[in-house]
């Protein structure tokens, strides 16, 4: 059975409710180094496919790496404006909470 008292229950319960977990806080940061790092590594195996294929060396590797390169970072920017715009929406409703 639970030693904690009711109030004690409902203040961890409106804690709960306020701050979500630290993997959930985490997890777009954690992702965001493997997207840019996949994007790159994905155009510029393709471009080394392109390459080979049509025989234009190097310059399907260095189109695959700015592709790469732009696509992740668009990705990596989009991401922060997401979670930066959650951030101040959760503060400014902590705020007419509080």
């Amino acid at each position: 059975m639970d030693s904690e008292s009711p109030d004690r229950q409902q203040n961890n319960t409106q804690k709960n409710k306020r701050e979500p977990g630290l993997s959930r806080n985490v997890a777009p940061f954690l992702t965001m180094g493997f997207q840019l790092a996949a994007a790159v590594v994905l155009f510029f195996l393709l471009g080394h496919w392109m390459d080979k294929k049509f025989d234009i060396a190097p310059y399907g590797k260095l189109v695959g790496i700015i592709l790469g390169c732009t696509g992740g970072f668009i990705k990596f920017f989009k991401t922060v404006a997401s979670i930066t715009a959650e951030e101040k929406k959760q503060r400014e409703q902590n705020k007419r909470e509080d």
